[in-house]
């Protein structure tokens, strides 16, 4: 009786690894240059999740978003020799860890300034992590929970401890 338990234990982690590792990648339709996340997650149209600026248009605060087919404002690139998270629909505007300590809206988009040590991050290929380049031990991440956008869904996005986030939430393609 005593192995019964053990046993659903067990079989009750394979389960959870094996789904894990059956994340689904998006169908991305957005054109390059962008940064998605790997996983689709929930995201209803397979679309993906994109760096993108709240609301219509330009704006000075940053989420995710479902990665629009024609592009727009979800198109970021990765600059690097500068760090810099780079807007491409936005001229000379760069994502900023603004407020570090604020986990709603901590990442901004702001006049784009190679010397800010806010705006400096770095990408690790090897594991898809985006990092703050002075705090290497926290990773670009999306919210849990998923909410509607229009026509589209969105999720908060901040930098999280590497070690605490699930992967699904902080792996990330840079397509140049």
């Amino acid at each position: 009786m005593r192995q019964l338990p053990k046993f659903l234990l067990v079989t009750a982690a394979l389960l959870v690894a094996v789904t894990a590792a059956s994340a689904a990648p998006p169908d991305l339709r957005t054109p390059a240059p962008v940064i998605h996340l790997a996983d689709n997650l929930d995201e209803a149209d397979s679309l993906g999740w994109c760096i993108d600026t709240i609301g219509r248009g330009l704006s000075d605060r940053l989420h995710a978003h479902s990665c629009k087919p024609r592009g727009g404002d979800v198109q970021f690139r990765f600059a690097e020799t500068t760090g810099q998270i780079v807007s491409v629909a936005f001229e000379e505007k760069c994502m900023a860890n603004l407020h570090p300590e604020d986990p709603t809206e901590p990442l901004g988009l702001v006049d784009c300034d190679a010397s800010a040590s806010a705006q400096r991050f770095t990408y690790d290929p090897d594991s898809m992590t985006i990092r703050p380049s002075e705090d290497e031990t926290r990773c670009l991440s999306v919210g849990a929970d998923s909410r509607s956008a229009g026509p589209f869904m969105s999720r908060n996005l901040r930098f999280s401890e590497c070690s605490e986030a699930h992967i699904r939430f902080q792996q990330w393609v840079v397509r140049q």
